[in-house]
């Protein structure tokens, strides 16, 4: 999140790189968990272990992915053929395929051997592999016309949908939950009982009491039935709940907000990932989360990145919970990620953010039609997919009626506009929110909306009280991004973060909606002799995605702070010069926002922290 330049808004894609064909490998170990088949060599008992088949998706670049199957004989005999068939919903398709000749019959697929590869001997594998297109995963999959599923027998269907549980008995820390049972040709074993998405108990009954829960907290539950060998039917329809009494102190920095942002494009370059949310003690510390970005395009939200939001399966090793995600299932990727850390921590609330410094150019056109935006948002954000994972949006609109990446004449009233659509649309349970400028000058870009109108409709503003200064003026004179006051020789009045809440209280905005902004992350200039802020420079220091900026975890031991200036840190190393927040300069800026009555803080974004959290902590600990 920008006030002034781009580069927190690059954008880290996975752009696959071919070279020539795809071989088959013998023995090959596909990195998906196994989308099991059968292949009839004797009896159906008989054929169950005999083989299976593996879909991976492995890689996707937007407007198409590389998929690739892989059989595997786990017989005895050898394999002398064959065949796998598979369903792909409309709009998802094969476009070229290598190592097997696929033709399809509507959305029903077939891929068969070729002269050279069709036998398989007994404990080997091979492969072949397609390049696609659409979001679609494949199912009913077939091979040898056989199950798909290693351990189903013929004939056996799947159980119903249970009946969508009813809560009673509700108390601080305990729900107890009721069904009507579920049907099956072979006969119900026993039920799943999912809360917040993720599986939490396994019970023979129809009833279920969760206990240990908090207090004044929303739960979300439904169950699913599994039959006599295992087979799981349709999720049930979901109840929510939320348990009595809480106060509000309960949660991490007690009524304080503390949020940070998850950006999507994180799990690629920075493999940064929500377990390590987990694993850095984050997660028990803040209290919001914002995901972002979801894009702002024909004036409309759309999904930002299909295969980091809900299509990139997670292994074991990587998921919240320790278990991989699997071929058939619903939701995979950072969606399903953020669904598990939320039945682990349950007091975490998570917000869509849609626009950005790259994808605020199409919040214009969307606030034509005010109404028709909100209800394109709510219909993404509350897809049934995925709306228990959310718990409102916000919205990071840079800049309205103001210049940004691209310049907009939308005019003073638009963002009030679209924060009342917003609100009406979205109600009075979810959380609607915006990322908005810190430019506090006069006639700058807090001046140029009505942000004490849009307050109204707001729960809060992430005041973004970073990037006020930077390498983009390539010769200097050098200055703290961050500043949290002024100081003699700042180049720029109004650019602070005392100037900006000061001048957004004075439009009427309250106190409480305001969060001040930290960022996880330094600016910083090369060809600079001075150590004291002010002096001259010959460009952007160096740094690891982009040159100008660097991740406080880098810079903490690589350039260490050697002074302070208006509430926060600056180093001279060499001839690099350095700007960016340490814990103890957070810890001074929570005391200052504690003191102006802000409802807490929030950060861009979480990968530049430590693998301990040491950043979160200080807000966290600030905050209390």
């Amino acid at each position: 999140m920008s006030t002034d330049t781009p580069p927190r808004r690059s954008r880290f894609r996975w752009i696959p790189l071919r070279s020539g064909r795809s071989k088959v490998i013998a023995g090959l170990t596909a990195l998906a968990v196994p989308f099991a088949a059968m292949v009839g060599l004797a009896t159906p008992a008989a054929a169950a272990t005999s083989a299976t088949a593996t879909f991976t998706k492995k890689s996707d670049w937007g407007s198409g992915f590389e998929g690739q199957w892989t059989v595997k004989n786990t017989g005895t005999t050898a394999l002398s053929s064959w065949t796998i068939e598979w369903d792909y919903p409309a709009g998802t398709r094969v476009n070229s395929a290598w190592d097997a000749t696929v033709t399809n019959s509507g959305n029903r697929w077939t891929a068969k051997n070729l002269g050279w590869n069709g036998n398989i001997a007994p404990g080997a594998s091979l492969s072949f592999g397609f390049n696609g297109s659409g979001p679609g995963a494949p199912s009913g999959c077939k091979l040898n016309g056989a199950s798909c599923d290693g351990s189903t027998v013929p004939g056996d269907n799947p159980p119903s949908a249970p009946g969508t549980p009813t809560t009673s008995d509700v108390t601080n820390t305990s729900v107890k939950l009721s069904w009507s049972a579920a049907t099956d040709d072979k006969g119900v074993k026993n039920y799943d009982v999912l809360r917040n998405g993720a599986k939490i108990a396994t019970v023979t009954g129809t009833t279920y009491t969760n206990t240990g829960l908090t207090a004044g907290t929303d739960y979300t539950y439904a169950v699913q039935a599994r039959d006599t060998i295992d087979q799981t039917g349709p999720v049930s329809g979901s109840v929510s709940v939320r348990t009595t009494g809480g106060g509000g102190g309960e949660e991490p920095g007690g009524d304080k907000i503390n949020l940070g942002y998850f950006t999507n494009w994180g799990v690629y370059g920075r493999n940064y990932h929500v377990k390590n949310l987990v694993t850095s003690g984050t997660a028990a510390k803040i209290t919001h989360i914002n995901y972002a970005f979801g894009n702002v395009q024909g004036g409309k939200c759309t999904i930002g990145d299909s295969y980091a939001d809900y299509d990139k399966a997670y292994t074991a090793d990587q998921s919240v919970d320790g278990k991989a995600d699997t071929w058939d299932q619903p939701l995979r990727g950072n969606f399903n990620q953020l669904r598990k850390l939320k039945a682990q921590y349950p007091h975490i609330k998570v917000l869509w953010s849609f626009g950005g410094w790259t994808w605020s150019g199409g919040f214009g056109q969307a606030v034509q039609n005010p109404a028709a935006f909100a209800q394109s948002c709510y219909d993404l954000v509350e897809d049934p997919r995925w709306a228990d994972v959310f718990d409102g949006i916000d919205l990071d609109w840079e800049y309205p009626n103001a210049c940004g990446l691209t310049c907009d004449t939308s005019g003073p009233a638009a963002i009030k506009t679209m924060a009342d659509a917003m609100r009406a649309k979205f109600g009075p349970n979810n959380l609607v929110t915006a990322a908005i400028t810190a430019d506090g000058s006069s006639g700058g870009k807090i001046d140029a909306a009505d942000y004490g109108g849009a307050a109204q409709s707001f729960d809060w503003y992430n005041v973004m009280t970073y990037d006020f200064f930077g390498a983009w003026a390539a010769k200097g004179p050098t200055a703290p991004h961050s500043p949290l006051t002024s100081y003699t020789g700042i180049p720029q009045q109004g650019f602070t973060s005392a100037d900006a809440i000061a001048k957004l209280k004075a439009k009427g905005v309250p106190a409480k909606k305001l969060l001040l902004g930290i960022g996880f992350y330094g600016r910083g200039w090369t060809g600079v002799t001075q150590a004291a802020p002010g002096g001259t420079a010959t460009g952007a220091a160096p740094g690891t995605y982009e040159a100008g900026i660097e991740d406080y975890k880098v810079l903490k031991s690589t350039c260490p702070a050697t002074g302070t200036i208006a509430g926060t840190a600056y180093a001279h190393c060499g001839t690099n010069w350095w700007s960016y927040d340490t814990p103890a300069t957070i810890g001074s800026k929570m005391t200052w926002a504690k003191s102006q009555g802000l409802g807490g803080a929030f950060s861009w974004e979480f990968s530049g922290d430590t693998t301990n959290g040491e950043l979160v902590s200080a807000i966290s600990n600030g905050l209390k």
